[in-house]
């Protein structure tokens, strides 16, 4: 099954952004299609393989971090070809 996920990784510190940046890069070096866009990235492809990819990557980053939030959004199907129509 494939998936689409929309990400936002908020630190709740004063030194965000390099967390934010060592994230997103770590999304950019996978096997994934990762899109990106001022506030957030979304990342695509097979179910299984892209939550436990992120599950060790949300687990990383609450590691580096003393308060963090995660925003995600979750859609059953891998939409990165969607063109809006209007």
């Amino acid at each position: 099954m494939q998936i689409s996920i929309e990400l936002t990784l908020t630190p709740l510190q004063t030194d965000f952004e390099e967390h934010i940046i060592r994230f997103i890069k770590r999304l950019r070096a996978s096997e994934f299609t990762v899109l990106e866009n001022p506030l957030s990235t979304q990342i695509y492809g097979e179910y299984d393989k892209v939550m436990s990819f992120l599950t060790l990557e949300i687990k990383n980053a609450f590691g580096d971090m003393d308060h963090v939030l995660v925003y995600m959004k979750m859609v059953k199907s891998n939409r990165s070809d969607y063109e809006p129509h209007f």
